[in-house]
């Protein structure tokens, strides 16, 4: 809307009298009218999807919902920084083997932060093509910027993932129309899980967004990390929810309805924590396992996983940075929770150890 301006009438006399030849003083006023914002224009995206209905192994939603325990699966690196896929596929095979039904690609847990795209959509491509047939494959093709969530979950989807999780635009946050927006642009794509972690994004994801998500027949469900509360108000709307958080997830699943739990420590323990989601309440167990799973989390995840499973032999001790590992005092903690819990109930079959200071490598360039 222009806004129209009148000449002053107070100025007709010094405007007729300029000299010749000189330009006219010219004021303006705004007219007395209200003057009102004009509304956002959006301009509805030309783009089609760029999706095939022709692929193998084709999930919907619904097959995501019913999923229990998810891993979010750690990353292994070889000693320069690069993938050690041997290592992954070792890690990924344990997982199926324990009755785990789905994997997350490039989460945080897997440092998918840390990761080119280039990088992140081989390593979800490579899962769908090794383990594609046995587990459920995630990829988080989630991203701050809409115009990058929507290229990743295109290329994500097109490698043959089975669901893609998003998380909310963070650090450059939106409004709450603007989030409503980012999801919908993505969730045209396929099976969709939302992800809300306001300890990492800054801003929590209110039930009205995902209310507005729910709309789609693509939306899995959330995985929900700010409490049982909240899981509650979305199951007792039919909303499937997956506890985010690991201390948790046993009350969650059993009190609160949630379907079951997108899992850290899974990787460790995948067998304990199947029997945490499909055996019924056990409270015994839960106790169990939470000097563990505090143990896992004294620091910002992955950092505990990464070491513990260097220390159990079954990743190499690299760290890319800006991750370091837990000090010494720390691994020998672990080494003795492995020996309380049992080690026949962790991945791998080293003898847990509790690794030097020296026997770690830290990449910054790779």
């Amino acid at each position: 809307m222009s806004t129209v301006y009148q000449q002053l009438p107070a100025l007709k006399s010094l405007r007729d009298s300029s000299p010749v030849g000189l330009p006219r003083p010219i004021v303006y006023k705004r007219r007395n009218a209200r003057w009102r914002s004009p509304e956002a224009a959006v301009i509805s995206s030309f783009h089609l999807p760029m999706r095939s209905f022709e692929v193998k192994n084709r999930t919907f939603a619904e097959d995501i919902k019913s999923l229990r325990l998810i891993t979010a699966i750690k990353t292994p690196y070889l000693p320069d920084g690069r993938f050690d896929l041997e290592a992954y596929d070792s890690l990924v095979n344990m997982q199926i083997e324990n009755g785990v039904e789905g994997v997350i690609v490039g989460g945080t847990t897997g440092e998918g932060q840390l990761m080119s795209w280039d990088e992140h959509i081989m390593l979800i491509g490579h899962t769908v093509n090794c383990f594609g047939g046995s587990i459920k494959v995630i990829g988080n093709t989630g991203s701050n910027s809409t115009r990058e969530a929507i290229h990743a979950t295109e290329q994500g989807f097109a490698v043959g993932m089975h669901a893609a999780l998003h998380i909310n635009p963070y650090y450059g946050k939106t409004s709450i129309e603007g989030m409503i927006s980012h999801f919908d642009s993505v969730l045209p794509m396929g099976p969709t899980i939302i992800y809300n972690v306001p300890s990492r994004t800054g801003q929590d994801i209110p039930p009205s967004v995902i209310f507005a998500a729910a709309e789609s027949p693509n939306l899995a469900g959330v995985k929900e990390c700010v409490g049982n509360d909240r899981v509650e108000h979305y199951t007792s709307k039919g909303i499937v929810v997956w506890s985010g958080n690991d201390d948790q997830c046993h009350d969650s699943r059993w009190d609160h309805d949630a379907t079951g739990v997108v899992s850290v420590a899974s990787n460790l323990v995948p067998g304990l924590m199947r029997e945490l989601m499909f055996a019924g309440k056990n409270p015994a167990l839960n106790s169990k396992l939470m000097p563990l799973i505090e143990w896992l989390f004294k620091e910002p995840n992955p950092i505990g996983l990464n070491t513990a499973l260097a220390q159990l032999g079954v990743v190499r001790p690299v760290f890319r940075l800006p991750y370091l590992p837990l000090p010494l005092s720390e691994r020998l903690e672990f080494v003795n929770m492995v020996k309380e819990i049992g080690r026949q109930h962790f991945v791998g079959e080293r003898d847990v150890q509790a690794l030097d200071d020296d026997d770690f490598i830290l990449v910054g360039r790779y």
